[in-house]
């Protein structure tokens, strides 16, 4: 569960694109807060249906509590109902594309079970003002770096100096290029409400660096700790 946070104590972990059911099960069981999968098909991070469902399985077999994050990017909303047969659906859809705020209040009421996090590519102060418009018809906001050519898992960093002082309605989540050697000083300046995680902490495309993985969720809990 993502929450606002008033403390750096309670920094939600989140570990996205996983490919594998066993990284899965073994990242699952260090206890973070939410694990993605991708459903983006031109993403080098994409699991195809039958694969994701292993996965959330697995996820759900070590905790029940972990979200289950389901990333997709300007789908239409009949391409996703199918979500509903699943006998395990996600917990989250996480919209990575630029969908409007109609579309975010369309899939609420289509899903109303399940939370809904936007993520947005900040390049500028002004990207700020089109958020606003969002917050109330979603869970969560997610803060990407912008790239031209990519909507996400670049492992580009957004410049610290954007967020300084930002406060948002809603609980917030802080991606891009994140690994434990930057985690003090995303703490200490900005308190996310979360951290989620991708391919800085990778071999290859979807594949975790384990070791990486253990030692960012180490670092953020010794930061709470102190």
């Amino acid at each position: 569960m993502i929450r606002k946070s008033t403390s750096k104590n309670s920094t939600a972990i989140k570990i996205c694109g996983i490919t594998k059911t066993s990284q899965a099960r073994t990242i699952a069981q260090l206890k973070i807060n939410a694990i993605g999968v991708i459903g983006v098909k031109n993403s080098p991070r994409f699991v195809p249906e039958e694969e994701c469902i292993k996965i959330f399985n697995a996820v759900e077999e070590v905790s029940s509590s972990i979200e289950k994050v389901f990333v997709i990017a300007d789908e239409e909303l009949e391409t996703i109902k199918y979500l509903k047969n699943r006998s395990n659906p996600p917990s989250v859809i996480q919209l990575h594309g630029n969908e409007s705020v109609d579309y975010c209040r369309k899939l609420k009421n289509e899903f109303p079970t399940i939370k809904l996090w936007k993520a947005f590519r900040l390049k500028s102060h002004k990207d700020f003002e089109e958020i606003k418009h969002y917050e109330k018809n979603i869970d969560a906001i997610l803060l990407d770096a912008w790239d031209e050519n990519s909507i996400g898992g670049t492992g580009k960093r957004i410049p610290i100096d954007l967020l300084i002082n930002r406060t948002f309605e809603t609980p917030w989540i802080l991606a891009g290029g994140i690994s434990a050697e930057i985690i003090p000083e995303i703490i200490t300046k900005l308190r996310p409400d979360g951290i989620d995680a991708s391919s800085r902490l990778e071999i290859s495309p979807g594949i975790k660096d384990l070791e990486k993985v253990e030692s960012l969720v180490q670092k953020i809990r010794e930061l709470k700790n102190q």
